[in-house]
């Protein structure tokens, strides 16, 4: 079969098509014939060298969600057949023609989503609700906070936190990219200028402070969280392309009893993985097969462009998911 393989650490032009050696299921597993594949800031880290896949992944081949068809059965594999069309997360390789994964990881596509929407939605959406509604427990009438509100997660959140029924609040650095959130029902929107916001928040939520955010940057960002937090707010560190540390007020913290977490979803145990498939299948793929949830695609690119793919991604030019078809 054929899989774009990282040759070696480096940019988007290290990425190559190439044969890889056929791959058949194991017992409880299936394979799935690949339609497409979205494309995350994971697999440009992967690619670069300072993300490496789990030891039940493939090492060089990125991608951590598919949407396509099984195409073969392990042992005791029951509840699917040859021929589902079906999509969801994995480890890494997703940027091939098939993917082994865990049957129990595997969820139904929703009839009304094309392969291409289906692969824009498991990362995207299953992090924005595991992040915001699971651990963070956002609830009707509360207010979320939603970092780089453009980027696949960002869009994700703002449509799941509008249909519980919270205030949203965006920002981005630039415009473009608030009027483009806007489109998917984000209320308010903030251009951050020297990773400064809390003050604004602060003017849209009439002092009070957001009771949910979900920081998808990191970095400096965490510091201006702390103070523009509501008292008992919740803060879930998803993204760190912002950096890696900061210096905060450890004071507010106390004073306001926040509470802070930071979560990822590639690196979880086999049981915790299955039961963000059934988020996939019983939360959200219902929402999609109604209309009350739209996937948010910016590009679709063949994969033999998936380095295209990187560069767009890399540039920050992009609102919402970039995804790679599959001949």
């Amino acid at each position: 079969m054929r899989a774009v393989v990282i040759k070696q650490s480096g940019g988007p032009e290290v990425l190559t098509l190439s044969d890889v050696p056929e791959i058949l299921p194991a017992k409880g597993e299936v394979r799935i014939k690949i339609k497409a594949c979205g494309v995350n800031r994971a697999d440009v880290l992967q690619r670069m060298g300072h993300y490496p896949s789990p030891a039940d992944s493939p090492p060089d081949i990125p991608g951590l969600e598919y949407a396509g068809v099984v195409d073969a059965l392990g042992a005791g594999v029951e509840g699917l057949a040859v021929g589902d069309r079906v999509f969801g997360l994995a480890g890494g390789g997703t940027y091939a023609e098939a993917v082994l994964v865990n049957a129990r990881t595997v969820a139904p596509i929703p009839e009304n989503l094309s392969f291409v929407e289906a692969a824009s939605v498991p990362e995207a959406f299953v992090t924005a609700y595991d992040a915001m509604v699971s651990q963070c427990m956002l609830q009707q009438g509360e207010s979320v906070l939603v970092h780089a509100v453009g980027s696949g997660v960002g869009l994700a959140a703002v449509q799941i936190a509008n249909l519980i029924g919270a205030k949203t609040i965006g920002t981005a650095r630039n415009a473009d990219k608030i009027k483009e959130a806007k489109k998917f029902g984000l209320q308010d929107g903030i251009v951050v200028e020297h990773h400064q916001f809390a003050h604004a928040v602060k003017d849209l939520t009439s002092g009070h402070g957001v009771d949910v955010v979900m920081e998808l940057v990191g970095g400096h960002y965490l510091a201006e969280d702390i103070h523009c937090a509501a008292n008992k707010g919740r803060i879930i560190v998803v993204g760190l392309v912002g950096g890696l540390r900061c210096e905060v007020d450890l004071g507010i913290i106390l004073k306001k009893r926040l509470l802070i977490k930071g979560t990822t979803l590639r690196m979880r145990p086999l049981e915790e993985k299955i039961l963000a498939a059934q988020v996939l299948s019983k939360n959200l793929a219902p929402l999609f097969a109604k209309g009350l949830l739209t996937p948010n695609i910016h590009h679709v690119l063949p994969w033999e462009k998936a380095g295209e793919a990187h560069q767009i991604m890399e540039s920050n030019k992009n609102t919402g998911k970039i995804v790679l078809e599959i001949a």
